[in-house]
């Protein structure tokens, strides 16, 4: 029952809705209205304008000035710390990592070829980075062991600077290849050895006439190696790694001979033939002024990354007003012949 407090009017009006509720229920006009208010909801939903309204707010401040201010909340910031260090997340980690699916994406990525070359990029320019710091190095002491020797034989000190390698750089790179073809050598050595055994013979004490013989193929080894390297580069290994070379790129066999010859003069004769490196303005051997040849620094630097070289693209001017733009042609099936073009 209705309160007696209540004005006449507005019990009148609340017996009026009730009733007409009742009726409503009893005739299904309710269900009719409730049914039209959906198609009308979704209608407009679906509309052209609500599209472009509903673009025109999240294209808007509001939608960004909202998730900046959601990450800008504390609470925000606390509930997504403790999620990212909830259970739950070890717990899909581990998950992810176990699965077959991801075993697989690993293994065939690892077996790619750009990562293979990659990794092996990077071995070679860490080997080359050692290589020109040694090289930085040896050039700071040329300089210093030049004008420490000169200094105590009362010769004047270079007016100017040079790019012609001293001896300390010649003396490491000769160190390293040398140190190459005594490996090779012992490589070569041990083998025959072997063989002699096996075939019966006995390995106790060496003959005269295999250590001549071992001389002579080490001399034969010593002397392939630098001329080999010395016709076909300019340059040996060890010179490559102290960044140095001949002054030309390819020595002719002749000449290379003839330095291989004042090179062996140079070391009989206990070093004489190096002095011209140290007092010579050109800083030339005997082996150098036989062959007509200088050893100069090689200017090296890293090769530059392959996106460092990429060109920006080119700007694009804007088409004048009224000029007709054409439409893209979607992409046909392989095979597929396109459609004629309509005729008018």
């Amino acid at each position: 029952m209705a309160d007696e407090s209540t004005p006449l009017a507005a019990r009148l009006l609340g017996a009026g809705a009730r009733g007409a509720g009742a009726v409503g229920r009893a005739t299904g006009i309710d269900k009719a209205v409730e049914i039209a208010a959906e198609e009308a909801i979704v209608s407009a939903v679906e509309s052209e304008a609500v599209e472009r309204a509903l673009a025109r707010v999240l294209e808007g401040p509001v939608v960004d000035e909202a998730v900046q201010s959601a990450l800008d909340s504390p609470a925000i910031k606390k509930a997504l710390i403790e999620a990212l260090d909830s259970e739950l997340v070890d717990e899909i980690w581990r998950r992810l990592l176990a699965s077959q699916q991801i075993q697989q994406m690993v293994e065939r990525i690892a077996d790619a070829p750009e990562v293979r070359q990659a990794i092996a990029s990077q071995s070679i320019g860490l080997l080359g980075d050692i290589g020109r710091q040694i090289a930085k190095v040896a050039r700071d002491l040329d300089n210093t062991f030049e004008r420490i020797i000169r200094r105590i034989f009362f010769r004047r000190r270079r007016p100017l600077p040079t790019n012609r390698a001293g001896v300390v750089s010649r003396g490491l790179a000769f160190a390293i290849d040398a140190l190459i073809i005594n490996l090779f050598f012992t490589v070569l050595a041990g083998a025959a050895t072997l063989i002699v055994t096996f075939l019966g013979g006995s390995g106790e004490g060496v003959p005269r006439g295999a250590i001549a013989a071992g001389s002579f193929i080490w001399l034969a080894v010593v002397s392939v190696y630098l001329a080999g390297f010395w016709g076909l580069e300019g340059q040996t290994i060890g010179m490559r790694f102290l960044g140095i070379r001949l002054s030309e790129r390819r020595l002719p066999l002749r000449r290379a001979i003839r330095r291989l010859i004042g090179l062996g003069l140079s070391v009989i004769t206990f070093g004489i033939g190096f002095l011209g490196i140290v007092f010579g303005e050109g800083r030339r051997g005997w082996a150098d002024r036989m062959a007509g040849t200088e050893v100069v620094y090689d200017e090296r630097r890293p090769v530059p990354a392959p996106w460092s070289t990429l060109s920006e693209p080119a700007p694009v001017a804007p088409l004048a007003a009224g000029t007709p733009v054409a439409e893209p042609v979607p992409p046909t099936a392989a095979g597929a012949v396109p459609p004629p073009a309509e005729t008018r």
